[in-house]
């Protein structure tokens, strides 16, 4: 029996933290406590070329404002990305998720190709972000509704 009880220790304390990896639960703010959230676009926008390929970005938010936006390894060619990073991130910080995804942004010129992928990418991050915080919206509330009480 205490064999039994061993194993079957061992097997928890292996596997359990395995099991609960992808689980991480999201973080609520208290209040006064500040949220951030940094959105990768490498998947969300890899169909997104700019002028030699894939642009991704990490946006960085925090309490519902973009705080910063970093270019991340690109086959782009240095002095047009930079061109257009000059022109395009500072149009989207300091903005909340709602104004930057109606902003009518400028693009560099001389840098078109660049410009337009950096402005899809940091859109199509945001949406994903805002349609995933919407997501999770109703998947509360239809849990709270549909949910039985346990006797």
């Amino acid at each position: 029996m205490k064999r039994i009880l061993s194993w079957v220790a061992l097997f928890a304390i292996v596997l359990l933290p395995v099991s609960t990896a992808g689980r991480v639960p999201a973080k609520k703010a208290k209040k006064g406590q500040s949220t951030t959230q940094v959105i990768f676009t490498g998947e969300i926008a890899k169909k997104v070329i700019g002028y030699a390929g894939p642009t991704p970005l990490n946006i960085t938010v925090e309490n519902g404002r973009i705080t910063k936006i970093e270019v991340l390894e690109n086959q782009e060619s240095p002095q047009y990305l930079k061109r257009a990073v000059n022109k395009v991130i500072p149009q989207f910080e300091g903005k909340t998720i709602d104004e930057a995804l109606n902003l009518d942004a400028d693009i560099a010129t001389g840098a078109t190709y660049s410009s337009e992928a950096l402005i899809k990418n940091i859109k199509m991050g945001l949406e994903s972000k805002k349609s995933s915080a919407k997501t999770s919206l109703s998947e509360k509330k239809t849990t709270k509704k549909g949910a039985r009480k346990r006797k």
